[in-house]
């Protein structure tokens, strides 16, 4: 058994200003993302000058953030926001959605492609590398909150939360981190070094991400007020297999078409 470290969700506060690990993920996201994005743009030869991905860097962070929030609403929490509306609007308190965020995120990447003149799948490739690694620290961010636990656990590694119960759990976060994170982002830098068919890489993001989350929900904690869905599958997984067929459909799209220019 592991002792939970503890760290202060609050990295700094100023007065009734605080600065939250998990907000200074979001931002490192970002940081750190882009050089990754203006490498992957080259070695697409897309041609986009710094000024457009800078558009779409601030789309794709819009996208995130509404995306996100409503995708934990409505797969998550319908029927409270529907009884409180007021309380979609406190994102203060946390709830956010990673499939209601890449949809956003697509959304926001579909309208780029059309005021710019690109195709959406070569927009999509392009930000498939560069999304493990918000996924990355945003998982490291739930650990440091002390959120998303996992299931007991009587591994030796088990970590006890707080306000967790008594039991060592999985730290399920931190095998998110390492699965959807880690190797999902190595894979896709090291695919995204050479020239693919438009949606083989987007293809590959879905497929990875979803296999790692159908692998990680068997030992992360439902949520407490969903528990456990029809099939004894956690709400993650049910939204996860739509992900895995349609990355599996565009591998399958772009590996029978002949060899395509980038643009």
């Amino acid at each position: 058994m592991i002792s939970f470290p503890h760290i202060d969700p609050v990295l700094i506060q100023i007065g009734p200003l605080a600065i939250r690990w998990y907000g200074l993920m979001y931002t490192l996201t970002f940081v750190l993302g882009w050089p990754l994005l203006k490498w992957q743009s080259r070695r697409q030869a897309l041609g986009l000058a710094p000024e457009v991905l800078a558009d779409l860097v601030m789309g794709t962070l819009l996208g995130v953030i509404l995306g996100g929030r409503l995708g934990y609403i409505f797969f998550y929490h319908f029927s409270y926001y529907l009884a409180n509306p007021l309380a979609m609007l406190r994102v203060w308190e946390g709830g956010m959605s990673f499939h209601g965020g890449l949809l956003g995120v697509l959304v926001a990447g579909y309208l780029f492609a059309r005021k710019h003149g690109l195709s959406f799948f070569v927009l999509t490739d392009l930000l498939a590398v560069v999304t493990p690694l918000g996924l990355l620290l945003g998982r490291i961010g739930n650990f440091i909150n002390g959120e998303l636990w996992g299931r007991p656990t009587d591994l030796p590694w088990g970590i006890v939360f707080p306000g967790a119960g008594p039991e060592p759990r999985h730290p399920s976060q931190l095998y998110e981190a390492g699965l959807e994170g880690v190797v999902l982002l190595l894979v896709m830098i090291w695919l995204g070094r050479q020239r693919r068919n438009p949606g083989f890489l987007g293809g590959v993001f879905l497929t990875g991400y979803a296999l790692a989350r159908l692998l990680v929900e068997l030992v992360r904690e439902p949520d407490a007020h969903l528990g456990l869905l029809a099939g004894g599958l956690t709400m993650g997984q049910w939204l996860s297999f739509p992900m895995l067929f349609i990355g599996l459909m565009l591998i399958l799209r772009s590996r029978r078409r002949p060899a395509a220019r980038m643009r």
